[in-house]
Formats: structure tokens, C-alpha cells, sequence
């Protein structure tokens, strides 16, 4: 199994989710994050003061697939949360080594 975590940029969240349930994958969890990579920030102007903004709001989804369906998985995040703009984001991908389901005590694959 892998774990896919993709940053996004929050506008591209809604996409996405409806992206992955068209192909089929069912699960995630969305936490709201902030941060920044290369871009480093931004200033904002608000009354006349100029504001040095560090932290970037952005949505990390987070998915657990069978490994068939990780490049799957990948390549939708990508298609639909690509602007080409700085800031975009990130995909990591990790091995998972097992899941339990609490409810039924299901593990492995059959716990997603």
C-alpha cells in the first residue's frame, strides 16, 4: 500500500476530490495547512501597511491505496491541481506496512 500526501493550493481541493471519486478512490483526509517552498512568501497591502506574509495557506490531502492505484492517484493530483504557476505544490508517496480497520479489525487492504 502507499500513502500519496499532495499540498495544494485551497481552490484546487474541490476539483480534485471530484476527480479522484470519478476514478474510483473513496477515502482521503484534508487538513487545512500553512507554509511555503521556493515562492517564500508574499507582502499583502491591507490600509496602506505593507504585510510580509511567511506562511502560505495551502490543503494537504492525504490517501491510502493499494499499490495498483498510487500512479493513478499521482497523475489525477497532477493533472487537475496544475496551474504551472510557482506554488503549486508538492506530492510525497510512502510505503505503508499495514491498516487496521477499528470497527472490524480488518487489515491490510481490505481495512481501506
Amino acid at each position: 500500500m502507499k500513502k500519496i500526501e499532495a499540498i495544494i493550493r485551497p481552490f484546487k481541493l474541490d476539483d480534485v476530490k471530484d476527480a479522484l471519486l470519478e476514478e474510483g478512490i473513496r477515502g482521503m483526509t484534508v487538513t487545512e495547512i500553512r507554509g511555503y517552498g521556493r515562492q517564500k512568501g508574499h507582502t499583502e497591502t491591507y490600509r496602506g501597511n505593507e504585510y510580509q506574509i511567511e506562511f502560505i495557506p495551502k490543503m494537504k490531502i492525504e490517501i491510502v491505496v493499494p499499490d495498483d492505484k498510487a500512479d493513478l492517484v499521482i497523475d489525477t493530483i497532477i493533472q487537475i491541481a496544475k496551474t504551472g504557476d510557482i506554488g503549486d505544490g508538492k506530492i510525497f508517496v510512502s510505503t505503508i506496512e499495514d491498516a487496521i480497520r477499528i470497527r472490524t479489525e480488518e487489515s491490510g487492504e481490505a481495512a481501506l
